[in-house]
């Protein structure tokens, strides 16, 4: 609430400081083994999502499935599937990487200057990376019935 009207001082209310937005373009990060790292744990969580999640819905396709007999996870499975995935990926990864696990999530960090470029772009070809590994896990593990 402003007192007066007077909106002079708009920080006044805050009692933390915005980090300084991060360089568009940083090179420098390319040699540090903290965005590789980075990278591998976004690439590591987004395989392990797509894998889950997929398996999960392949599960309740065949429990419905009159001709296979499989007890497979129901709607309220897949839900929780997605959710606890999200949950449990982030949290493993929030301390290496941001825990983004989606290239939208990246993307909208990055128009936030939230992180560089060159991170950015790094993140978002490891997700999909991570995506396309895991959804090939899923092709092999389940083979034709996919």
């Amino acid at each position: 609430m402003v007192p007066n009207g007077n909106n002079d001082n708009n920080n006044a209310a805050k009692d933390y400081r915005d980090p300084p937005p991060a360089p568009l373009i940083n090179a420098g990060e390319l040699g540090k083994w903290s965005l590789w790292r980075a990278v591998i744990a976004e690439f590591t969580a987004t395989l392990l999502f797509v894998y889950v999640t997929v398996a999960t819905v392949i599960g309740h396709k065949r429990q419905t499935d009159a001709t296979v007999g499989c007890g497979g996870a129901g709607i309220l499975g897949i839900a929780w599937a997605f959710g606890g995935m999200i949950f449990v990926l982030v949290y493993c990864t929030a301390g290496v990487s941001g825990g983004h696990i989606n290239p939208a999530v990246t993307f909208g960090l990055l128009l936030a200057r939230k992180v560089s470029l060159v991170r950015a772009l790094l993140y978002m070809v490891g997700q999909c990376l991570g995506a396309m590994c895991g959804a090939g896990l899923v092709r092999a593990v389940h083979g034709a019935q996919v």
